[in-house]
């Protein structure tokens, strides 16, 4: 077929993943699609292929710069002639670009959907032969989406001003069946074909945990030879985490939005560009980043929303290779979380957050309880994630909850979990004195549980509904308590470490590596084709994974090439790169065997 060869001629690979052939062949039909493919799915392989067999040029929508750049610098190692038109560049380079694509040497523009609203730009669109319009990151037309984008409603007005209608393609890794009807009625796409592939990454390890202490389980996580990025739900706690693990030694950037943009953009290279293998970021960080050799992403804490939680855990294991997914989970973040959403206009943040309070609370597969959520089936075991690998049990709760409820309503007023948990605790603190709650009856009703269990079992109250969190984070009782109180209902928690002390079976703390399957020859060959990687990547300016990915350099360490014709049989090599590093490479595999 054509196609495939065209895949193999431009990108090296010789066969599609699930979902990308049908979407290809349906843009280059003419009919408008939704693809719907998980992270690292290859989403951008589904409309930049049609772009290099269709005859005219494809307008790719965009939201991020370093997103487009990214791209860009991408497309044109493979050889691909592409162009970026964003606030980035200076008038010189802006005119330049202009001019390149008015001679007609470009294939793909991006451009940012703020773009869109300028008069010259809809005249350059009108005088140019558009076949396509593709609109990346779709889900952020959507007011049901966890990253809504205002300017993301101006494409339909956009596309309804043009002379003649492209055919509209759109993608997006995370979109609830409401996200998805939303992103069709909102982008105006005319009977599309849609595509939902699994959003399964079989790859990644799914991990809840618990720990007692989140920095040092992090220090125990951190492979610093390998990149990680950890997720933090505020500015100061991505200032503070960073600063402590630079003291530790380790190669950490940070990203939070008070940052000045220069600072941001530095610290971002720096990770991209392997100056630093760590970054602790907010969610500003990262929608896009293409980096494929994430191999953990750490939520510090609980996110407001699985759809984030899920498209940022999937920026680990883009290159399909071993990576996992870690939440470090504690009851009290459940109150920052509340307190994020409380700040927001949306309706639907407080069942979203419940989810994702579901997910880092349940016994059952953690896999599963994702895919559920997105309307896919699963299996009842996935036995890749820390729930299926550690046989988690549920305890019921149910007398527990009912004295905390009984305890919340005796102090007559909402105060916050760590004053709830230390009046049940029963101790002997100047503040209980003074609100005489020592006298209450239920002061020292729980003397003899962990303080990290009553707090486990209050995070329950409050994903379950039965008690209410106001902007001070103090607690309520609500009407979905009297169930509970009356013992009609009850109440479960997962057992942790905290509630028993026998061993359990522990998913290994340090990442796998990438090179735990290869002899030592072939591990030290992988590292020095990194560093070759490296090193070209550093003369060229560009991030080490556009030049090779890692799985490129695994199947190098396996075929070991000798030749031009053998190095085309890497995965991810075509002509062009094969023109371009075929030389060096394999100079250096022929020195390695030699010298071995």
């Amino acid at each position: 077929m054509q196609i495939e060869q065209d895949l193999e001629k431009y990108f090296g690979y010789k066969t599609f993943r699930p979902g990308q052939k049908e979407l290809i062949e349906s843009i280059l039909t003419g009919r408008d699609s939704l693809g719907i493919l998980p992270t690292g799915g290859g989403k951008s392989i589904c409309y930049q292929l049609p772009a290099l067999i269709l005859p005219g040029i494809t307008l790719v929508i965009s939201p991020l710069i370093s997103l487009m750049k990214d791209q860009v610098d991408s497309l044109n190692e493979h050889g691909i002639h592409s162009v970026y038109l964003n606030s980035s560049l200076s008038s010189e380079d802006y005119f330049a670009v202009l001019d390149r694509i008015n001679s007609g040497q470009v294939k793909l523009i991006y451009v940012s959907p703020e773009r869109l609203k300028s008069e010259s730009f809809l005249q350059l669109a009108n005088d140019l032969p558009l076949d396509q319009i593709a609109i990346d990151e779709a889900h952020c037309v959507s007011q049901w989406g966890h990253d809504f984008r205002a300017s993301y409603r101006e494409i339909a007005t956009f596309i309804d001003q043009l002379s003649e209608r492209p055919v509209v393609s759109a993608f997006t890794a995370t979109a609830t069946n409401r996200v998805q009807e939303d992103i069709i009625h909102q982008l105006a796409l005319e009977n599309p074909y849609v595509l939902i592939n699994s959003f399964d990454r079989p790859n990644l390890t799914f991990e809840v945990m618990e720990p007692e202490s989140k920095k040092k389980t992090v220090i125990d996580l951190i492979d610093k030879e390998e990149a990680a990025i950890i997720y933090a739900s505020s500015r100061k706690t991505v200032d503070r985490l960073s600063e402590w693990l630079r003291d530790q030694g380790l190669p950490v950037s940070a990203y939070h939005a008070g940052m000045s943009p220069a600072d941001r953009m530095a610290s971002q290279n720096d990770f991209i560009y392997e100056r630093t293998n760590i970054i602790v970021a907010t969610n500003a960080f990262g929608m896009g980043i293409d980096k494929p050799d994430v191999r953990q992403v750490i939520h510090y804490n609980l996110p407001t929303n699985l759809e984030s939680y899920y498209q940022e855990a999937g920026r680990a294991g883009r290159d399909g290779l071993p990576a996992r997914a870690i939440l470090l989970y504690s009851p009290k973040d459940i109150l920052t979380a509340k307190f994020l959403i409380s700040q927001s206009n949306d309706p639907t943040s407080e069942g979203r957050l419940n989810d994702m309070i579901n997910y880092a609370t349940t016994s059952s597969c953690l896999r599963q309880h994702i895919l559920a959520y997105f309307g896919q089936e699963a299996p009842d075991h996935c036995q890749n994630c820390s729930n299926c690998l550690q046989q988690v049990k549920k305890v019921d709760v149910s007398r527990e909850g009912q004295m905390i409820l009984s305890c919340i309503v005796r102090m007559a007023y909402p105060y916050g979990m760590t004053l709830v948990t230390d009046v049940l605790k029963g101790k002997k603190l100047q503040k209980i004195k003074d609100k005489h709650f020592d006298q209450l009856s239920t002061y020292a009703l729980l003397k003899d549980m962990n303080v990290q269990t009553i707090k486990n079992i209050i995070s329950q109250l409050i994903s379950e509904g039965a008690l209410a969190v106001n902007e001070y984070k103090g607690l309520s009782l609500t009407e979905k308590a009297l169930p509970i109180l009356k013992g009609n209902k009850c109440l479960y928690i997962k057992e942790s470490a905290y509630i028993r002390s026998e061993n359990k079976t522990k998913i290994s703390q340090k990442a796998q590596s990438l090179t735990d399957h290869l002899s030592p020859e072939d591990e030290e060959l992988f590292e020095a084709l990194r560093e070759l990687r490296y090193s070209l990547a550093s003369e060229e300016n560009v991030p080490a994974y556009i030049i090779f990915n890692n799985q490129s350099l695994l199947d190098m360490v396996e075929i070991k090439p000798k030749n031009y014709q053998e190095f085309l049989d890497i995965s991810g090599v075509g002509p062009v790169k094969a023109d371009k590093y075929a030389d060096d490479f394999c100079q250096l595999i022929e020195d390695f065997v030699s010298i071995k």
